[in-house]
């Protein structure tokens, strides 16, 4: 593992913009907030540039 990596797959950072990372996104989904719209709502994720909503859906898709 190189230094600079995350310390886990929660860690890792899905938006440079919020700096979103996939364990955020994964407590929302927990939580119920499920949909593209409300992750964006809450973390601000996907608003910048735009180029996490494919791996968002991903998460989305496949929580696990």
């Amino acid at each position: 593992m190189s230094s600079n990596a995350p310390s886990s797959d929660q860690d890792e950072i899905i938006c440079d913009c919020s700096g979103t990372t996939r364990g955020k996104i994964l407590q929302l989904i927990a939580r119920g907030d499920d949909n593209l719209d409300r992750i964006e709502s809450v973390t601000g994720a996907n608003t910048g540039c735009g180029s996490c909503e494919s791996e968002i859906i991903k998460i989305l898709e496949n929580p696990d």
